[in-house]
């Protein structure tokens, strides 16, 4: 892409799709409500708002998903796209498709069907008011993918310029690998919870052969094959809900309270916003963590743009670290 005003600081964090920001911005927050309601003209007015500040923070990877307000998110930034459709050159798009909610065809499932990827896709590009997606994302595992089936169909989207790029999400790396051995595409992106306050993703890593470790439910050995793979991790619930960065938290354990405390420390220390340590302490790790902000509050957004210009140090981070633990590293 050759149009990127306004941007920071970019990154290579991701071989094939070089010149994304180091943030992505999670789109749920948009058009409104989780109802039938239309998108209402405000929730319109807040996606080019937010659009806009994004970009203006060097943030050009908007990340959605078919379900995400059932469909309005997608809706509201389709209507800022027809508006001003210049603004499409500017950035990437993602979005996801597989989830299901309960209907009269039966309950909350997922589906990777042929015929599921395909009317979804469709109808993403709808209401997006884009003729292509820079990658489209498989939600949730689905236990009954055909795998030639879903290779098929993903295959047949690139060559019909629908789709450009692919990955996944909540997947672990066996899971990503099996798919891939029947893609002749790679897989670019894998979107999973991690956190300063969701640490599986490291304690797997961590408690090898150490009890502390068996109930961590994390599949080790994700990270290093995403790393190896060149698929990129990209973190939602990477703010936790705020619980580091100004959250009301009278009701949280010590060692909550005291991760906090640090990270309003570190802030001062580095003179960024909190945000940007909570986030800065996952974009430290090696595998180059994508974090995707779901804020819609214009001056958060701003905010969490900081963490591209730091970098913690190994101390810093291991303090914040065992601190988010609640105890010593074994």
């Amino acid at each position: 892409m050759s149009e990127l005003a306004n941007t920071k600081k970019m990154k290579p964090l991701n071989k094939y799709l070089s010149d994304v920001g180091d943030l992505a911005f999670g789109c749920m927050g948009l058009g409104g409500g989780w109802d039938q309601n239309p998108v209402a003209d405000n929730e319109i007015k807040q996606a080019h708002q937010v659009i806009d500040t994004a970009l203006e923070s060097g943030i050009n990877l908007f990340d959605h998903a078919d379900i995400y307000t059932f469909g309005k998110a997608e809706k509201a930034f389709g209507h800022v796209l027809a508006e001003r459709p210049e603004l499409r050159q500017k950035m990437y798009i993602q979005s996801k498709c597989g989830i299901r909610f309960s209907d009269e065809s039966g309950p909350k499932r997922y589906d990777f069907s042929k015929q599921w990827i395909n009317s979804s896709v469709d109808n993403i590009l709808s209401r997006l008011n884009t003729e292509y997606l820079d990658i489209l994302m498989l939600h949730r595992p689905d236990p009954l993918m055909e795998l030639n089936e879903v290779a098929n169909t993903l295959l047949a989207l690139k060559n019909s310029g629908k789709v450009r790029h692919f990955g996944v999400s909540n997947m672990q790396h066996q899971q990503i690998a099996y798919l891939q051995s029947a893609l002749d595409a790679p897989l670019v992106n894998n979107q999973i919870e991690i956190s300063l306050a969701k640490l599986d993703w490291l304690e797997s890593g961590v408690l090898v052969g150490n009890s502390q470790g068996n109930n961590i439910n994390f599949a080790a050995g994700t990270l290093e094959y995403c790393q190896t793979n060149n698929v990129q991790i990209q973190a939602w619930g990477c703010l936790s809900q705020g619980l580091f960065s100004g959250r009301n938290i009278d009701d949280q354990p010590a060692h909550i309270k005291a991760t906090t405390g640090l990270v309003f420390q570190l802030a001062g220390k580095y003179q960024v916003s909190t945000e940007a340590i909570v986030l800065a302490w996952l974009m430290r790790h090696p595998v180059k963590v994508q974090p995707v902000i779901g804020t819609t509050n214009l001056d958060r957004i701003k905010a969490c743009a900081q963490a591209s210009n730091i970098q913690l140090s190994r101390s810093d981070w291991y303090a914040l670290y065992e601190s988010a633990r609640g105890e010593e590293l074994p």
